[in-house]
């Protein structure tokens, strides 16, 4: 480390890149008072060294060569902000190993090779930083490790995604179909042109494992995450669930119980006064519940240039500090417990179940008696007369085990009355 400044090698200059750089340089002054010394980039990895990037960088800062940083004595800290798993994987350990702390947006490589990289860490004695690997701007990684340290967490639930958040507020709000606002999402560049990490809940997921391996004290992997999209979800559902005075969001929600960890990414019914309801747009929430603290949420831009690199760059300040007074950051792995993730069938809920049928005397009473042989009790049930002789059932459940659910739904799917069970959604948050 040099005297006078903590020296930062940057992998990747992309949309959060540029943002990075742009707080570290126009915030310069600030950052310096507040960290102790400069904090400047020495080196930035690139694929191509003409491209036009639209920042003022000085020629001489460029580098098609990752050992001129993760190799290189005078690199402090690395910022790894190339996405996927490889090569940043590879070029993140061997950082580690050489004795640099890393800091992290990756939430791909957190969630699939947290533990190892967290050794790796600890064994050379620097750090692993990662908050924004997780609804962006939005402070959450550190108010659970640290903050939040008291507590003996119980369930944390959020809205994590923006690009379905999005979706779901337009068909919410313009009664649109999911493909016509799936549209809207790409032209907006909330969506990718191969949307099926966000719209399959695989993007919530992975962000859920990385919070849940810190609320709960526990190795949570993305293998252990019940992942549940929204490509399922019709305009008829969000009406239905305005009319039972709750809205559609897909939720990542985790809770600790005496049989285990429930881990599960899934669209569900919130009722309206939930905190989590007036989430919309692309924006995110993480609602958290503690044995001290009671209830709180963090709200926020969960991604976008700038508040990605708002993140990222506390983390930059937060290693600098450590480097700069040889002390470890208070960020380290907490996951000291091997507590069992409970199975999706145990889990229990009440549900919304929409059903086609035939419209005819004793159709209701045969779909009740299925229910009642598996132990669903119904709440409430509304018909709605379709054309010709069908209807359309709709119902609301009270609390029942999931796997009762799916065996009644398997019963009620071959009575000769049913044209379709149509969709099946759990409802959240009532507890709220």
């Amino acid at each position: 480390m040099s005297d006078t400044k903590i020296s930062v090698g940057l992998m990747g200059i992309g949309t959060v890149g540029r943002g990075v750089y742009r707080i570290l340089t126009d915030n310069c002054a600030n950052i310096q008072r507040k960290v102790g010394a400069p904090v400047d980039i020495e080196k930035i990895l690139v694929k191509d060294l003409g491209k036009d990037r639209g920042l003022e960088i000085e020629p001489s800062k460029l580098t098609t060569e990752v050992a001129d940083i993760i190799d290189n004595p005078d690199i402090d800290l690395v910022v790894e902000l190339m996405g996927g798993l490889e090569p940043a994987l590879d070029y993140v350990k061997k950082a580690l190993t050489n004795g640099k702390s890393v800091i992290t947006a990756n939430k791909d490589m957190i969630a699939m090779h947290g533990k190892e990289l967290f050794e790796l860490a600890e064994a050379n004695q620097c750090d692993l930083l990662f908050e924004a690997s997780v609804a962006g701007g939005i402070p959450i990684i550190r108010p659970l490790k640290e903050c939040l340290a008291a507590n003996r967490m119980q369930e944390v639930m959020g809205i994590i995604n923006g690009t379905t958040n999005f979706m779901l507020t337009k068909m919410t709000a313009e009664g649109s179909d999911f493909n016509e606002v799936l549209e809207e999402a790409q032209a907006k560049g909330f969506a990718e042109s191969d949307p099926t990490s966000d719209i399959e809940g695989y993007d919530a997921a992975r962000k859920l494992a990385i919070l849940s391996s810190i609320a709960f004290n526990s190795r949570i992997t993305l293998n252990d995450v019940y992942v549940e999209g929204i490509t399922k979800i019709t305009s008829q559902d969000i009406t239905y669930a305005q009319e039972l005075n709750y809205v559609i969001k897909l939720l990542a929600i985790s809770k600790e119980t005496s049989d285990g960890i429930e881990v599960r990414v899934h669209p569900a019914l919130i009722p309206n006064h939930h905190p989590l309801a007036s989430v919309n747009d692309v924006f995110n929430a993480i609602f958290v519940r503690g044995d001290a603290v009671g209830d709180a949420m963090f709200y926020g831009q969960g991604a976008g240039e700038m508040p990605t690199a708002s993140a990222v760059t506390a983390d930059i300040m937060d290693a600098a500090r450590a480097c700069l007074y040889n002390v470890p950051s208070l960020i380290g792995c907490t996951c000291y417990d091997e507590k069992p993730v409970k199975s999706m069938g145990l889990t229990e809920s009440k549900y919304y179940i929409r059903l086609r049928v035939a419209d005819r005397p004793g159709v209701l009473a045969s779909i009740a008696y299925a229910f009642g042989d598996k132990e669903v009790s119904l709440a409430s049930v509304i018909q709605e007369q379709n054309e010709g002789d069908e209807a359309e059932l709709v119902m609301v459940t009270h609390k029942v085990r999931e796997k009762n659910l799916r065996e009644a739904l398997e019963m009620i799917r071959h009575l000769s009355s049913v044209i379709d069970v149509c969709n099946f959604i759990r409802v959240a948050g009532e507890d709220q």
